[in-house]
């Protein structure tokens, strides 16, 4: 079994950074897609970014140009640098993981708070 945990998170400013990370452990070789998604209240959960195993990169609209993930595909980590943060981008980030050899997993999540 894999399991996902988070770190990072918590409350910015308006035109503040965050840097969001994810380690994937337990029965896992190495992945397919790493990444994030993000739910807000009352909204469907979003995507957020992807990265695959070999390095290609996928974001949503709305973080285009101002958020980049990284992924390592030996450690089995993914980080997310959020610039620029709006309002908007507030919600609980959810980390992703579809690995090798078994199904895909979720984080528990963690809180993503832009105010003033």
């Amino acid at each position: 079994q894999v399991r996902l945990v988070e770190s990072g998170g918590g409350l910015v400013q308006p035109g503040g950074s965050l840097r969001l990370s994810c380690a994937a452990s337990g029965s896992i070789s190495t992945f397919y897609y790493m990444g994030w998604y993000r739910q807000a209240p009352g909204k469907q959960r979003e995507l957020v970014a992807l990265v695959e195993a070999i390095g290609t990169t996928q974001y949503g609209d709305s973080v285009k140009g101002r958020f980049a993930i990284s992924g390592d595909n030996a450690k089995n980590t993914v980080s997310l640098q959020m610039n620029s943060l709006k309002p908007e981008d507030t919600g609980v980030y959810f980390c992703y993981c579809d690995p090798y050899g078994s199904a895909a997993v979720w984080g528990q999540g963690t809180q993503v708070t832009v105010s003033s």
